[in-house]
């Protein structure tokens, strides 16, 4: 008890203050976007969404009081239940929306690509820190690489090219503050992206084959050059997000008394398009409140980082960070239309049961991180 009581006092207050404002608004948010046009009432939302919190905030209070350097012991048995779980789910998930993103255990489905984030930011951090000394060069670059290109492909076949993306860019960002150079970086990144351009360019001019996009993949990124070439088709739901974020305003039209919402017009508006509902019921103000706790959020992260006592901890908090910094300008990009849409989820708002159980699980890392940074003296 003691040690414990040492440990607390290292505690960052902020972070779980924040989060718990974060979730709360959340609450509010799904109960007005399931309020009409959704089946089983705002409460059966509302009660899954608290049941998830719930859990997440358990796994949060266990995992602060486990000694987080623990998971550098058995980083290549996280990898390798990384393939397992994602290889798996290709055998034997559930298919919804196209999509076989779903496990079910029982009476529980979870999504195994939510874990994999978690996962593979605790195997990263083991791995770049063993390896420190060998990523200032493109070699180094792939090696590391390789490792995570199987799980992303996997991801990928599951119809989930979002999370497939925060796993890369999650990579990204551990890799170059590990002591990787920004120019391998660009190299290779930035190839990959000239090379995908240009076949996605000669798919639409010359009809060559496109093997790693879906049709539908294909039409949002038509979709987010220009919505206006198909408004009620591939362009809709760009198109109904921008008028519900502009119809906000400066205060908003009020709780549950959004049109676009509440009307049926806005898609995916308790998921996806969560940000807009928002937008549209709290206005400019509201928008303003959320982004400035995203703000705080990842600001505290990078006091936690700075103040991380081995570059094993610097590196988690590194990778989770970076998640909720792509997360955030993804979803809140994708409904102001300056990103492509990819079903990626608001942290904390957006309802799902993986997603928030899994956005606490990395704060609790974050917390043990920051618990840690000072030695206990007893």
């Amino acid at each position: 008890m003691h040690w414990e009581k040492k440990l607390l006092k290292n505690l960052n207050y902020r972070i779980p203050l924040v989060v718990l404002c974060l979730i709360v608004i959340g609450f509010i948010a799904v109960s007005s976007a399931a309020s009409s046009g959704l089946s089983g009432g705002f409460m059966s939302y509302l009660r899954t969404q608290i049941a998830a919190s719930v859990l997440g905030i358990i796994l949060l209070i266990l995992i602060i009081f486990l000694d987080y350097r623990i998971f550098r012991e058995y980083d290549i048995f996280i990898y390798g239940g990384i393939i397992f779980l994602l290889s798996y789910l290709l055998i034997v998930g559930t298919t919804v929306g196209g999509g076989t993103r779903w496990l079910t255990l029982g009476p529980v489905s979870f999504q195994p690509s939510e874990v994999a984030k978690i996962f593979m930011i605790l195997f990263l951090a083991a791995y770049l820190e063993r390896h420190s000394d060998q990523l200032n060069n493109i070699k180094g670059l792939l090696k590391s690489l390789a490792f995570v290109l199987p799980p992303f492909f996997l991801i990928v076949l599951q119809n989930d090219l979002g999370t497939a993306l925060v796993l890369m860019f999650i990579f990204v960002a551990m890799f170059y503050l590990a002591g990787g150079r920004a120019r391998d970086i660009l190299i290779v990144f930035g190839g990959t992206g000239l090379i995908l351009v240009l076949l996605i360019t000669f798919h639409l001019a010359l009809g060559t084959p496109l093997p790693f996009l879906r049709t539908y993949q294909l039409n949002r990124l038509i979709a987010f050059v220009n919505p206006g070439i198909d408004p009620q088709g591939i362009g809709y739901n760009i198109i109904q997000a921008q008028i519900a974020v502009g119809s906000g305003m400066l205060t908003g039209r009020g709780f549950m008394a959004g049109p676009q919402s509440q009307l049926g017009f806005l898609p995916e508006k308790h998921t996806d398009f969560i940000f807009a509902v928002l937008s549209e019921e709290f206005g400019f103000i509201g928008v303003v409140v959320v982004l400035g706790l995203y703000f705080l959020l990842i600001w505290q992260f990078i006091n936690v980082m700075c103040q991380a006592k081995d570059r094993f901890g610097f590196l988690i908090v590194t990778g989770v960070a970076a998640m909720f910094f792509f997360h955030v300008l993804e979803n809140v990009g994708m409904t102001l239309g300056v990103m492509p849409i990819t079903g990626i989820p608001l942290p904390f708002i957006s309802y799902g049961g993986s997603s928030m159980v899994t956005s606490l699980v990395a704060i609790g890392l974050v917390l043990n991180v920051n618990m840690r940074r000072k030695k206990i003296v007893f």
